[in-house]
């Protein structure tokens, strides 16, 4: 589990990849500090199990489903990466509940400063904005955001200072794509609304019954 609070910014050092695979190798000091192997590490928000790691890389797999599902494809040696642990049991809770199990990919529609600001327009697949509410979570490249303003295919945040500078979002342009997760705890009750395994406690005969 982790909390969409980002600690570096990694540099992509080596790059092994064939159609369906990759093997990816991270630079980050501070990251692999205490690291071991079988750790995970959220990468651009992808959950990813460490492989091997010295005192200043980390070296991970990444499998067809994460390829098809997520940007990671589109990384060269030299880019910067978000990168986050995974959360302690006795940590801080700082962002919201993410669990690097990116929902899709998202499209950098405009960029515009507004006041100390940076306000960012991502298109979505509509099938991903149903999970989406004004003022509610999500995380774009592994960075717990709240959504500002929601529409039928697109959403848009707002990105303090702090953010910019501390994650790669304030590097990215128009027309890049971002890893794209969706509010776990929303997801879950969309879920169980859908499938009738939850129904309403409070009804027009619920309120009959007790006197409304």
């Amino acid at each position: 589990m982790f909390t969409g609070i980002v600690e570096d910014i990694g540099t992509i050092k080596a790059l092994q990849s064939n159609k369906n695979s990759m093997e990816i190798t991270i630079q980050s000091s501070k990251v692999a500090e205490d690291v071991g192997l079988g750790d995970s590490i959220a990468v651009n928000g992808v959950c990813l199990t460490v492989t091997k790691f010295t005192e200043q890389e980390l070296t991970m797999d990444v499998m067809p489903e994460t390829i098809k599902a997520t940007n990671l494809h589109q990384l060269t040696v030299g880019d910067p990466v978000n990168l986050e642990r995974a959360m302690p049991a006795n940590g801080r809770f700082g962002g919201h509940f993410v669990a690097g199990h990116v929902d899709g990919v998202g499209k950098i529609l405009r960029k515009r400063p507004v006041a100390n600001a940076v306000y960012i327009d991502i298109e979505l697949p509509e099938e991903l904005t149903s999970f989406c509410i004004p003022k509610g979570s999500i995380t774009i490249d592994g960075t717990s955001l709240t959504l500002f303003q929601v529409e039928t295919n697109h959403v848009t945040i707002s990105l303090i200072p702090h953010t910019c500078k501390e994650t790669i979002l304030g590097m990215k342009k128009i027309g890049a794509f971002v890893n794209i997760e969706t509010d776990l705890v929303g997801k879950y009750i969309l879920h169980q609304l859908k499938n009738g395994q939850v129904k309403p406690a409070i009804t027009r005969d619920y309120l009959a019954q007790h006197g409304f």
